[in-house]
């Protein structure tokens, strides 16, 4: 249709506008950019992996900047609270009532920080948040903002004191991202902006205009053939031996059926980043190891012998027969 068109050449300039303005303080980590955008596009959270140092932080703040969006980060702990991160009730002794204070989770883009340094409670009450997109108070609902993105880090080296996020919790995650080093070059032109002092990004989208996007990507076209071959690839992380007896030792449990509906929002989403009103195989191949490597469960059998889930994916995308 020529009007969703014009909706979706004028959205991919938007959003070419947002990368260009993340790129004045990212140097480099066009992957990591790109994913995130797609996951703003596809309304979902993001669990971001990678050692310190990367620039994770300064490209969630530098997103924020961009889009004129409400920005809080939360540093998990093992002695932080629920209240910590969701708010709750304050008392003011002069007037003898009590009031609600709102936490940092009332922000449209929400970095939680090292999250698996936070025990379970702490964890499934951001979780909860981000599944119900609410949080009660003293038996009150309060609504969380629209646009609404959890971006949870967390360090793959150092496990002493921390508490591994459950795969059930891992899950609602629409993507895992493993965030990677810069290239020489890249890393050269680090230092040299460090030296001279870097820009600052200029607003270009607002929530709102996010919002409007969102509900846009959900009419790209998804033909049916596309559906049976995301639900085909799904179906595989459950019966692997159906493709080779070998992957059949290697993978406990396969993906759920969240991941068919995360592997179909994330093809619109790369489409319209993409500025196309449909989506293609490619689409699905492109996403496919964000989306699922979190939601594979390996057996022992691949651990002993080094295979990981993107290995696993791999094999499974070269194996089923794309349309």
């Amino acid at each position: 249709m020529p009007e969703l068109e014009s909706e979706l050449a004028h959205a991919a300039e938007q959003l070419r506008a947002v990368r260009q303005e993340v790129a004045k303080v990212i140097v480099g980590q066009k992957y990591m950019v790109e994913r995130l955008l797609i996951a703003l596009l596809a309304d979902g959270h993001v669990l971001l992996e990678g050692v310190p140092g990367l620039a994770k932080t300064t490209a969630v703040k530098a997103l924020a900047s961009a889009m004129q969006a409400q920005f809080a980060r939360v540093q998990f702990t093992p002695d932080l609270l629920p209240a910590d991160v969701l708010g709750g009730q304050v008392y003011n002794p002069r007037e003898g009532t009590f009031t609600i204070r709102k936490g940092p989770i009332f922000a449209n883009l929400v970095l939680a920080d090292e999250i698996n340094r936070a025990p379970a409670k702490v964890q499934s009450a951001l979780l909860e948040a981000m599944q119900e997109r609410q949080v009660t108070l003293a038996d009150e609902t309060f609504p969380l903002p629209v646009p609404f993105l959890v971006l949870a880090t967390q360090n793959p080296i150092e496990q002493e004191g921390t508490y591994p996020l459950p795969e059930a919790q891992v899950d609602r995650f629409l993507m895992k991202i493993v965030v990677g080093y810069p290239t020489k070059d890249e890393e050269r032109e680090i230092l040299m902006r460090a030296t001279r002092g870097g820009e600052v990004p200029q607003p270009v989208l607002t929530p709102h205009a996010l919002a409007r996007m969102q509900k846009l990507c959900g009419q790209i076209t998804l033909k049916p053939v596309l559906a049976d071959y995301i639900v085909s690839l799904v179906h595989t992380t459950r019966q692997a031996g159906s493709i080779s007896p070998q992957l059949a030792r290697y993978v406990q449990y396969g993906a759920s059926p969240r991941a068919t509906l995360a592997l179909a929002s994330c093809a619109r989403a790369w489409a319209m980043l993409d500025g196309r009103d449909f989506a293609t195989p490619d689409d699905v191949k492109d996403i496919a190891l964000d989306v699922l490597r979190h939601r594979i469960s390996l057996a022992y059998e691949a651990e002993a012998e080094g295979i990981t889930a993107d290995m696993v994916i791999k094999e499974i995308l070269a194996k089923v027969k794309t349309p």
